[in-house]
């Protein structure tokens, strides 16, 4: 039988801390449902603290990743009013100099700057953490969502949950900060995925290999928790050093330097957009192309697929 403690939840609190298994586990949750868990940066550094804080707890031997609501995440906030005022501050804030003289505000460094911060070295950090993690999917992860998930070591999902990064068709842009997806969709799915904007569902993703077991959505939680027991009987440092072996593999082939160059990439797509949009950023879409930086998250989380 399981024995939960709630350790956080406070009033406006993003992230909530949950304690199970006698504190071998932790559970934290991303608790935005009404925005379908779109990760503004408050949400960002309430998840890191988390994550910080289960990896400083000598008891904890597994971390759970997961959602409250109906989508695990719909990606970036990218349209709510809190979340346009968190960008108007933070790294990569000065102006550039104009050719007449004037100054304007420098859109692509703090661009590159804020999502090296936030997006890119978060991610890079949750993938190293000094404890096995599981990430528990249901609904939708769309873009930044499969960012959460691709840093965990293991991916359980809900047989609802679908899984899919849009940036290309919606923002011009070659795939969200992280980007793990050749190696996570294989090279020629992850080119149709992103070419099309089209989604993986559950079935899909435990073929390809990255998701690791498939439940009933009534089921997910539970049966998350009974993996999770699992993992956390064997030693920590007998863990690790299976964590360690894995990802060092990973980095041989190529995995980590890819990262960084993908991210690289991405950040051009930013400049040459905000070149053919006065600088602005987010940037203007075709009118053809929904804009999901004004669109609810509802209709974004509930996108029908081709």
């Amino acid at each position: 039988m399981a024995t939960s403690e709630t350790t956080s939840g406070q009033a406006g609190d993003l992230v909530d801390y949950e304690i199970l298994d006698e504190g071998r586990i932790a559970r934290i949750w991303l608790n935005r449902p009404e925005a379908h868990n779109a990760q503004n940066r408050t949400l960002l550094v309430q998840l890191d603290e988390a994550f910080g804080r289960a990896e400083a707890d000598d008891t904890v031997r597994v971390v759970i990743l997961a959602a409250r609501g109906e989508n695990f995440s719909a990606g970036h906030d990218l349209g709510s009013e809190a979340a346009l005022a968190e960008r108007r501050d933070g790294p990569g804030q000065h102006p550039s100099f104009r050719r007449d003289g004037g100054t304007r505000e420098s859109v692509v460094e703090k661009t590159y700057l804020q999502e090296w911060h936030y997006y890119f070295s978060n991610t890079c950090r949750w993938r190293d953490l000094r404890k096995i993690t599981i990430a528990q999917v249901q609904g939708n992860a769309i873009s930044a969502g499969l960012m959460l998930i691709w840093a965990c070591d293991l991916i359980v999902a809900a047989d609802n949950a679908r899984f899919s990064d849009v940036v290309g068709v919606r923002l011009g842009m070659p795939g969200v900060e992280y980007y793990a997806h050749p190696w996570e969709f294989g090279p020629r799915k992850a080119k149709e995925l992103l070419l099309t904007g089209d989604s993986l569902d559950a079935d899909e993703a435990y073929r390809l290999g990255m998701v690791s077991k498939v439940f009933a959505l009534d089921e997910l939680a539970d049966k998350t928790y009974e993996f999770a027991r699992r993992i956390a009987q064997l030693p920590t440092m007998a863990a690790l050093l299976i964590k360690d072996s894995v990802n060092a593999a990973a980095d041989a082939m190529g995995f980590a330097e890819a990262l960084r160059h993908g991210f690289h990439i991405h950040e051009l797509g930013h400049a040459h957009w905000s070149a053919h949009n006065d600088n602005k950023f987010p940037v203007a879409l075709p009118p053809e192309v929904p804009d999901w930086r004004t669109a609810k998250a509802t209709d974004l989380a509930r996108r029908d697929q081709p």
